[in-house]
């Protein structure tokens, strides 16, 4: 598995972002059962930047605290039979299956564990794993498939020992 980091602002986390980056992204593919090595790119940078992009590719014009770029047009979430037919989804060097780009604001880490009463490490550790959630096809746009990713992100943050 390779996580390439690009740390894009002067805002310290002052956490092992890396390691726990890592740790969130193995446990959700592991949750979802994932048969490849992977590859993702992790963007962390500030709200300015983050509005730019949001601007940019979902003509949204504010800053969010995460967005994610899929690789793959999952049809049906973590559904890896899309992936087989089509080896363009595979890094060419590595072999790795290409998930996709995560962006995560670091200013709105700071902020959201203020506003949610908890650290910063679990907040960033929660965007990971919903980004990851992303990645692999679902989505929350309706109240069940809300409810699903709800349940999975709680499910994986609880299992790695990381809590409000």
């Amino acid at each position: 598995m390779t996580i390439l980091i690009d740390y894009e602002t002067d805002r310290e986390l002052g956490i092992d972002y890396a390691s726990l980056a890592n740790l969130v992204v193995e446990k959700i593919l592991d949750m979802e059962g994932c048969p490849y090595d992977v590859s993702v790119n992790l963007v962390l940078t500030d709200d300015e930047e983050i509005k730019r992009v949001n601007s940019e590719f979902r003509s949204v014009y504010s800053a969010t605290d995460v967005l994610s770029f899929p690789m793959i047009p999952f049809e049906i979430p973590g559904d890896y039979s899309l992936v087989e037919e089509e080896d363009s989804f595979f890094d060419l060097d590595t072999g790795e299956l290409l998930l996709g780009d995560i962006m995560i604001s670091v200013d709105r880490v700071f902020a959201q564990a203020q506003e949610y009463g908890h650290s910063v490490k679990r907040e960033f550790c929660f965007l990971v794993a919903h980004s990851m959630l992303h990645l692999l096809g679902y989505d929350h746009m309706v109240p069940e498939e809300a409810n699903v990713m709800e349940e999975k992100q709680r499910t994986a943050l609880e299992e790695l020992d990381i809590r409000r």
